[in-house]
């Protein structure tokens, strides 16, 4: 008997690992949809970067960037993605590592692991194309649902070698990042804050964090233009609306699922139609971008989609122009990700913002979208934020949500402040986005 015990003991363990192994998958767990070359965007509260960037021809030049990110899910392991797509020459990035930031550029001690990629401490990306790391293990995520990891940033340190050229980056981070000055070489490994005088509110190069999750966790992209992006939120703060959406999903479903958020400052559903040629601020057009932004993220299972108003003030499309975008985006994610659930939420206001975005025939366009959205039948449901947000008084968005949180002042009339933000988030419906019923 014990032979048999034995005997059946070693052919179900290694079943049971097999089966605990193939429950694992990769879930993007942090993204920063790139944009470029630098300096083309729309960043916030932005520090002068001229004695980390002296031109941008140039770029960056022997140096290190430590740029901080806060994963929406952890993961005992985890894979980066470094990204020149906007480049107009080779990159070669070495001596990558991602730590626990303790504050500022400082590192947790003993937390800082070294990134490979095919095994190799360099890897130098061609002008166009992005490469992921191999997977990294994270030796202080000593479970993955601990409390104590919840808003804790991640510092991923690379060094550039040699000149980048022009960089690809993400503008608009509202979150503080660290750069060395030109020449200074490698300083990735340290752990110390002194190497890093120059800090940004963008990040560069990076564009995915994904973390090792249980098989059934999922990812729900975030995708638009600035008021996804988070403008007028806090810096630092991670208080835009997908940053309270994450915040209700974990206090109802826990690690279930990840939101990543994929907006640009200024983004436009159909426009620019070149971008490549002539970029523009508000990068490239959320068609042009949903391979790269939407489609390679692993995990994906949900998207909620919000743009439309920079499309009607800042290039003058039709309504119909609009609506005709959406449905070749919601057809082409359909195809791609069979099975994924796309939700789109309802324009916001921007009446009396400005003289380009804030004008009666704006808001009529607006207003006409979000109708169409109603009558359409291409997606799996609204979220609606401009109910949320709307002050029918006035037409406006509602008082107490126009005064600036990223940079004081009353505001612009187009970007809801955090307390904006926290009504849009607060108005998804948990159980309709996620087909799981709540606590």
């Amino acid at each position: 008997m014990k032979r048999l015990a034995l005997l059946l003991t070693m052919l179900i363990v290694p079943m049971l690992s097999t089966a605990s192994a193939q429950a694992q998958q990769w879930v993007a767990s942090w993204t920063g949809s790139v944009q470029g070359p630098y300096p083309i965007g729309n960043p916030t509260a932005q520090l002068e970067l001229k004695f980390a960037f002296p031109t941008a021809e140039q770029g960056a030049r022997d140096q290190t960037f430590r740029l901080i990110v806060r994963p929406d899910v952890w993961g005992q392991q985890t894979r980066i993605r470094l990204s020149n797509v906007f480049g107009t020459k080779p990159v070669t990035f070495d001596e990558a590592y991602v730590g626990l930031q303790e504050s500022g550029s400082a590192i947790a001690a003993g937390t800082n692991q070294p990134v490979r990629f095919k095994g190799g401490k360099n890897v130098t990306v061609a002008a166009g194309e992005s490469v992921v790391s191999d997977p990294l293990p994270l030796p202080f995520v000593k479970a993955p649902a601990d409390p104590l990891l919840r808003g804790r940033k991640l510092a991923v340190s690379f060094h550039v070698a040699g000149e980048s050229g022009p960089m690809t980056w993400h503008a608009k981070a509202l979150t503080t990042s660290y750069l060395t000055p030109p020449g200074a070489g490698s300083k990735s490994q340290g752990e110390a804050e002194s190497a890093f005088p120059f800090s940004t509110t963008s990040w560069y190069f990076l564009d995915e964090v994904d973390m090792m999750m249980p098989g059934q966790a999922k990812a729900i992209v975030a995708f638009g233009d600035s008021i996804t992006d988070g403008t007028a939120s806090t810096i630092n703060g991670d208080d835009r609306w997908p940053d309270v959406f994450s915040r209700r999903l974990r206090a109802a479903y826990g690690d279930a699922f990840a939101v990543v958020n994929q907006g640009i400052g200024g983004n436009q559903v159909v426009g620019p139609v070149d971008y490549a040629a002539k970029p523009i601020p508000a990068g490239p057009s959320a068609l042009s971008r949903l391979d790269r932004d939407i489609v390679s993220l692993p995990g994906v299972a949900t998207v909620i989609w919000l743009e439309g108003i920079n499309d009607f003030a800042a290039a003058g499309a039709t309504t119909e122009a609009v609506m005709d975008g959406y449905t070749k985006g919601v057809t082409h994610l359909r195809q791609k990700i069979p099975g994924v659930k796309i939700f789109v939420a309802t324009l916001t206001s921007a009446l009396h913002s400005n003289p380009t975005y804030g004008t009666p025939e704006v808001d009529a366009k607006r207003k006409a979208l979000n109708r169409l959205f109603h009558d359409a039948k291409i997606f799996d449901g609204i979220v609606d934020f401009d109910g949320a947000t709307l002050d029918p008084a006035t037409g406006e968005v509602k008082a107490e949500y126009q005064p600036n949180s990223s940079t004081g002042g009353p505001g612009d009339k187009i970007h809801p402040n955090r307390a904006g933000y926290a009504a849009m988030a607060n108005a998804i419906d948990l159980a309709a986005v996620t087909g799981r019923a709540t606590k």
